[in-house]
C-alpha cells in the first residue's frame, strides 16, 4: 500500500484521484510505478492566474485577463523510495506536459501550491512564491503559492533531452 508519510496526501491518492479523474474530470493523475508497485504520484489541473500576481519582469507583456496555467495539485512519494529521485522525475514529466499545454492551448507556466516542508525543495527547482493564496486552513498551516514560467521550462526541458 502507497505511504508517503502525509496522510493528507495519502487519503487523496486513496480516496479522491481516481474520483477527481473519472467522475468529476477537475484533475489527472499520473503514477510512478517500480516492480507492480506504485512508488510515487503527481496530480495535475489546469487553472488560471492574472498577470498582477507575477513578478514584474515576467508580467510586463502579458494581458490583465486571467492567464492559463498547470496547477499542479498533489505530488508525493512513497516513504520506502524517498530521497532516489522519483519526485524530480514526476516534475520533470509535468514540466513537460506544461510545454505540451503550452502549445495546444495556452500556459505560462506551472503553479503548485507548496506545503511549507516542500518550499525548499521547489525553490532549488527555479519556483518562485506569488501571492496566489489568502485565508487560514484552520490548524494546518497556509500552502505557498509558487510559479514556474514557461521560458525556464522549456529551457529546462530541452537541456535535459541533449
Amino acid at each position: 500500500m502507497f505511504r508517503s508519510g502525509d496522510i493528507d496526501l495519502d487519503r487523496y491518492f486513496q480516496r479522491y484521484a481516481g474520483q477527481n479523474q473519472f467522475r468529476h474530470h477537475i484533475g489527472t493523475t499520473y503514477v510512478a510505478v517500480q516492480r507492480d508497485q506504485i512508488v510515487g504520484f503527481v496530480t495535475v489541473s489546469s487553472g488560471e492566474m492574472v498577470a498582477e500576481k507575477l513578478a514584474k519582469n515576467l508580467r510586463r507583456r502579458l494581458p490583465a485577463y486571467p492567464l492559463p496555467v498547470l496547477r499542479l495539485a498533489r505530488l508525493a512519494v512513497d516513504e520506502r523510495f524517498q530521497g532516489h529521485g522519483i519526485g524530480r522525475l514526476l516534475l520533470r514529466a509535468m514540466l513537460s506536459l506544461a510545454l505540451e499545454m503550452r502549445d495546444r492551448v495556452g500556459c505560462i507556466g506551472v503553479v503548485v501550491d507548496a506545503k511549507p516542508d516542500a518550499v525548499t525543495f521547489y525553490s532549488s527547482l527555479g519556483f518562485e512564491p506569488i501571492n496566489l493564496i489568502s485565508g487560514g486552513l484552520g490548524d494546518r498551516p497556509e500552502p505557498v503559492a509558487m510559479f514556474l514560467p514557461i521560458g525556464p521550462i522549456a529551457a529546462a526541458v530541452s537541456s535535459a533531452k541533449e
